[in-house]
Order: structure tokens, then C-alpha cells, then sequence
């Protein structure tokens, strides 16, 4: 299953590209700088739309320098960037053409896709109800699609609640963001490949995104946590088949947890099973989602999490992370290979905010901190395992 791609797919629109004025208010730029940074030099990157860059030490908190500066920018057509170089600890104030601008967009889309999607959860709940394994088409027939309902409602909300505690959240800063996308899949395992929403704007500063990034799965979890044990507590265990193919669902370290603090024993132990009904499917893909979603790279809400705790440091992880999945996908299941080619092209890349100083504080690491381990405990090695008959 694709992860939520809420951060995966979020976009930012371009900035819309204005002629700057004529060159004897760029003095207005310059004054407006020095009231925040103590100008040692300036510089002109190569880069297309930079104007200009200016190279300093801060006279001001930096969690204000954006604020302050923003009137003039606006005046003048142009926005900035407020960063710190790594060897010199000199700031920098990055001056870019143009202005974010939003834009209304239509909700139909999304009700269409919510619509289709649920329907996509019906058909995949009420296969599972009715038995029917790798949606045989043989076995369409005794599908009850409104029989899937506690699938369908109990995923929706996992996933309703993610996308919605990214969308709350952004609106909370101002940060124009879309409604869910809602991706329907009725003949993959889940029904869905997730969602997402995207951002329609620049990201202020790294508190901004680590609120953004991390809202969604912890508001998620919320709901797919008690989904997972009350479905857990009702499903049946029962004796594996001998003379059977099986598809068997894989074990998080959370997940494993649940199983033997319900049962009072790690399942399946050789000859039984717990055959997990629609509740407990639902919460163990709402962990699935969160744990997709929690990786450490690139625009992922994990991705967003270690960006704002760590700054550009964690361009070091690319290549081991990317090499664990790498390793899975051969020596695991063969299931990791398409997340680790959306890995290898887009894992690389993590837009800067605003304001790229301005560290997080103490409440938010520790809940930074707690996200990471999040991962960790929900993350499933192998997720889908496929068992021939015969060979148990």
C-alpha cells in the first residue's frame, strides 16, 4: 500500500513572478534587512529567481525576522529566506522573486474521490467478510458490499482523522491546504492507497511544519490504536490449515504486543492463528499507513519530523535509509520495491521553511523524539506474507 501521501504529494505553488522595481528602491530592501541582521555582505547566487543574498549576524530573535521583513517584501514583490550557514554561523537572508498566492479550488473532486473510496473499503471489507481471499473473481458473487461497513468506517476514520489533523493544523497557521484527496483501490488488499492533501503555500518556520507534519499520524493513531485491540479482542483464533495457500498479515513490534497481551501468547505459534475480522484489519492498516508515513525521508510526515529536528543534517540518511529498503526489498519482500523507487526519487528532496533558524523547543522535540519511536514500534519489516499450502 502507497503510504497517506499527504507529505509525499504536497505541493507548493510556484511563486508568482513579478518584475521588481526599478533599481532605486532596492535601498527600501536593504534598510528593511538591516533592522534585522547586521549586513557584513551581500551576494548574488547563480540561482534564477534569487535576487539577491544578504550575510550577517541577527539583531533580533529570528522567530521575527520573517514577520518584520514580510511588509516590505510584499511592497516590493519578492519574499525571503532566513537561514544559517553551517561552518561560519553567519545568517543569511535570501532574497527570491515573486509571492506565494493562493487559490480557491474545487471541493468536487474530493467528495467524488471520498465517495468512490469508501465504496472501494465496502467491497474490500465485505471480501473479507464473506471469505473471499485475492478478490477471486470467481467469488464475486458472494460479496454483500454493505456487509464491509466496519472495514470501511473504521478506515476512514484512521484515515480521515490523518489527513484532517494536517488540515486543521495548516489552516491553524494559515497555510492554504487543499481537502483530503482520497485514493480508491477496490482490487488491492487495502481498497484505498491513501490520501493526501496538498499545501498551497510557504511553510513560516520549522515549529509550523513539525506541527503540520506530525498532526496527521499522531491524530491518526488516536483512532487506529483502540480500532486494532477491540478488533483484536473479537476476531477468532483458530487452527492454520494444513492443505492451504494463506495470506498472512506481518507483525510490527506494536502489533506483536496487542496480539500477546489479548491472547496471552505471540500468533501465530506453529498451528494456530488469529483470523483478524474487519476491525482488526482496518487498525493494523492504519499502522501499516502511519509507519509508511513516519519514514525519516524526503516530504514524508517523518521526513517533516527529523527536517525541523535535525535542519539540512539529515541529508546524511538518504543513503543508509534508502539502503534498508534496498535490503528489504531482496532479502524481505519483493512488496518494498515500488516504495523504495518513489524513495530513491523523491526522498532526496526537503523544501526549506521561511524561516530555517528558528529551532523547536523542548515540548516539541520530545514529541519529535516520540514520533521517531512511533515508527519504530508500528513499522512491519515484512507486511504481506504469502504462504503456499504445504509449505508449513
Amino acid at each position: 500500500m502507497l503510504p497517506e501521501q499527504s507529505q509525499n504529494s504536497d505541493a507548493i505553488d510556484i511563486p508568482q513572478v513579478t518584475t521588481l522595481p526599478p533599481r532605486e528602491v532596492d535601498d527600501r530592501l536593504r534598510l528593511a534587512v538591516a533592522t534585522v541582521l547586521d549586513i557584513e555582505e551581500t551576494t548574488n547566487p547563480p540561482a534564477p529567481n534569487i535576487e539577491i543574498q544578504y550575510v550577517g549576524q541577527l539583531r533580533v530573535p529570528s522567530e521575527g525576522v520573517i514577520d518584520q521583513l514580510d511588509p516590505t517584501l510584499e511592497q516590493l514583490g519578492v519574499h525571503a529566506y532566513l537561514s544559517q550557514d553551517d561552518e561560519t554561523g553567519k545568517h543569511l537572508i535570501t532574497v527570491v522573486r515573486g509571492r506565494y498566492t493562493s487559490r480557491a479550488w474545487p471541493w468536487w473532486p474530493n467528495l467524488v474521490l471520498l465517495m468512490m473510496t469508501i465504496l472501494s473499503l465496502l467491497f474490500v471489507g465485505a471480501g473479507t467478510q464473506a471469505g473471499v481471499e485475492n478478490r477471486d473473481v470467481e467469488n464475486f458473487g458472494d460479496i454483500r458490499l454493505l456487509e464491509g461497513w466496519p472495514y470501511a468506517l473504521s478506515l476512514m476514520l484512521i484515515l480521515g482523522a490523518h489527513e484532517l489533523g494536517h488540515y486543521f493544523m495548516a489552516r491553524r497557521y494559515r497555510v492554504n491546504a487543499t481537502l483530503p484527496y482520497f485514493i480508491p483501490m477496490p482490487f488491492g488488499l487495502f481498497g484505498t492507497l491513501g490520501a493526501f492533501i496538498m499545501l498551497r503555500g510557504a511553510i513560516k518556520n520549522r515549529k509550523v511544519l513539525f506541527d503540520v507534519g506530525a498532526a496527521g499520524p499522531l491524530a491518526g493513531l488516536i483512532f487506529a490504536i483502540p480500532i486494532l485491540i477491540i478488533g483484536l479482542a473479537t476476531s477468532d483464533i483458530k487452527e492454520i490449515p494444513k492443505n492451504e495457500d494463506i495470506t498472512r498479515e506481518g507483525n510490527s513490534l506494536l502489533y506483536a504486543a496487542a496480539k500477546i497481551a489479548i491472547f496471552g501468547r505471540f500468533v501465530p505459534d506453529g498451528d494456530e492463528d488469529v483470523y483478524i475480522n474487519q476491525l482488526a484489519m482496518a487498525g493494523w492498516t492504519g499502522l501499516f499507513v502511519t509507519a509508511l508515513n513516519l519514514v525519516p525521508l524526503g516530504q514524508l510526515d517523518g521526513g517533516h519530523v527529523i527536517y525541523t529536528l535535525f535542519g539540512r543534517r539529515v541529508r546524511k540518511l538518504y543513503v543508509p535509509v534508502l539502503a534498508i529498503f534496498v535490503t528489504l526489498t531482496v532479502l524481505v519482500s519483493l512488496s518494498w520495491a515500488l516504495w523504495t523507487l518513489l524513495l530513491l526519487l523523491f526522498g532526496w528532496q526537503h523544501p526549506a521553511p521561511l524561516d530555517d533558524v528558528t529551532p523547536l523547543g523542548r515540548r516539541r522535540r520530545l514529541i519529535g523524539y516520540i514520533a521517531l519511536i512511533i515508527f519504530v514500534l508500528v513499522f512491519v519489516p515484512n507486511p504481506i506474507q504469502f504462504i503456499p499450502a504445504g509449505s508449513r
